[in-house]
C-alpha cells in the first residue's frame, strides 16, 4: 500500500464520523489540513476531537449540522504557526481558503458565509465574537480541545515544536516577572488556558467546560507542588 492509498484510507475512516454527513466529509477532508504542515496539534486528529465536541453540544443546543460540519473539518485548512506574525490572520485564510473549497462544490454564498464566519470566529487570537448558533458551536468545540488533559498534552506538545523550556526555574509559577508562554510552556495555563473555561457561548459547552477546566487545575497544582517539593513521597 503507498503512502497515498494509507491517507485515502486515513480520510475514509474521518469521513465516517461524520455520520449522516459523511458525503461532504468525503469531498472536503482532502482539504482540512494544510499540506505544508506537520503540527500534530492541528491534524486530523484534532477534527475529529473538534467534531465529536460539536456533536455533543448540538445535540443539546441544535443548530445547521451542514453548516457546523464543514466549519470544523475545514476551520484549520490554512496552517499558520503559533509564533508566525500572521498567527492573528490565520482565520482569516482558513475562512478565504474554505470559500473556495465549498464554492467548488456548489455551495451558495450565503452557506459559504456562515461556515468562514463560523471559521474565522473560531481563534482566540482573531478575537471574532460568533454570532449564530453554529458558530458559538464551533468556536466551544474547538475550544473545548484547549482544555482538559487533551489540553495539556496538546500545550506541551506545541511547546517542545517551538522549542519552548518547561518553565522558568527561578520564577515556575510567575508572581515577580510577565508570564511569557511563547518562552515557558507552564507560563500558557495562567496566560491563556485558564481563561477559557469562562468564555463559552454555548450552555452545554459551558457545562462541559467546567468539567475539564477542574483537570486543568489539578494538573497546574500538581505541577507547582512537584517543583516545590510537595509531591515527594519519602522511603
Amino acid at each position: 500500500m503507498t503512502s497515498t492509498d494509507m491517507k485515502l484510507d486515513e480520510f475514509s475512516d474521518i469521513a465516517r464520523l461524520f455520520f449522516e454527513h459523511r458525503q461532504l466529509a468525503s469531498k472536503i477532508i482532502p482539504f482540512a489540513i494544510d499540506a505544508k504542515s506537520n503540527d500534530g496539534a492541528h491534524d486530523l486528529a484534532h477534527i475529529a476531537r473538534v467534531w465529536a465536541n460539536a456533536r455533543r453540544i448540538a445535540e443539546v443546543e441544535g443548530g445547521d449540522l451542514e453548516v457546523i460540519v464543514a466549519a470544523v473539518i475545514l476551520h484549520d485548512c490554512v496552517a499558520v504557526e503559533k509564533n508566525s506574525p500572521l498567527r492573528k490572520k490565520a482565520s482569516f485564510l482558513a475562512a478565504e481558503r474554505a470559500t473556495e473549497i465549498l464554492q467548488s462544490i456548489g455551495w451558495s454564498d450565503d452557506r459559504c458565509s456562515l461556515v468562514a464566519h463560523a471559521i474565522q470566529a473560531h481563534s482566540f487570537s482573531a478575537d471574532v465574537k460568533p454570532q449564530p448558533l453554529e458558530a458559538c458551536i464551533v468556536q466551544d468545540a474547538d475550544r473545548l480541545d484547549a482544555i482538559g488533559l487533551i489540553g495539556v498534552a496538546r500545550c506541551f506538545y506545541t511547546a517542545g515544536r517551538m522549542g519552548t523550556e518547561l518553565y522558568n526555574v527561578s520564577d515556575p509559577k510567575g508572581d515577580s516577572r510577565e508570564l511569557q508562554d511563547r518562552c515557558f510552556a507552564l507560563d500558557h495555563f495562567p496566560a491563556k488556558l485558564l481563561k477559557l473555561s469562562a468564555n463559552f457561548r454555548t450552555k452545554q459547552g459551558a457545562k462541559i467546560a467546567r468539567l475539564r477546566h477542574q483537570l486543568l487545575i489539578d494538573f497546574y497544582n500538581g505541577f507547582l507542588d512537584e517543583l516545590a517539593g510537595n509531591g515527594c513521597v519519602d522511603s
